[in-house]
């Protein structure tokens, strides 16, 4: 497996670290005001509203899943599972809510779901990326460790000489 070795390779193995950020707060802040305190009791009215019944049940479930999709993102584990979670999610959002408000953010509309729906889709073909919980455990499982990984990462030039005892 070949590491980056000019300041371009690793730029775009950072690259989607800004991306999964972005995406993972939002849904954490999101999925938990869903969870917490008369969160799923407001939300649970507001689903049963839109015809979502029964209303409750599928605001504890748009929690867990918006939650697990955030911490996913941020972690970069498991991050395409949490895009499909933030495609699905931000789908119905638009369907069922802003798409009748047209495209304007603050006319209640589509702007902002349809962008965390860019970066996820941008995440499900992509990946977590290099930089990522995934790599770490891709290598701990392949018996690289994570120093190694680490190694790499902050020297890549240095690693092919460095040689890491199992």
């Amino acid at each position: 497996m070949a590491y980056a070795t000019t300041w371009n390779d690793r730029a775009r193995e950072a690259a989607s670290i800004p991306a999964r950020l972005a995406l993972g707060a939002s849904m954490v802040y999101h999925g938990t005001s869903k969870l917490r305190g008369e969160g799923p009791g407001q939300t649970g009215q507001m689903f049963e509203g839109l015809g979502l019944t029964p209303g409750r049940a599928w605001a504890v479930a748009t929690g867990v899943a918006e939650t697990f999709a955030g911490v996913a993102a941020v972690l970069g584990i498991a991050t395409r599972p949490a895009a499909l979670a933030v495609l699905v999610t931000q789908a119905v959002a638009v369907a069922k809510v802003h798409k009748p408000k047209g495209y304007d953010v603050m006319q209640g509309g589509m702007e902002y779901n349809l962008a965390l729906m860019a970066i996820a889709a941008g995440l499900l073909i992509a990946g977590p990326g290099r930089i990522s919980a995934h790599e770490a455990l891709e290598h701990a499982v392949e018996g690289r460790g994570a120093r190694r990984l680490w190694v790499r990462a902050r020297h890549p030039r240095l690693s092919r000489t460095i040689r890491f005892v199992r």
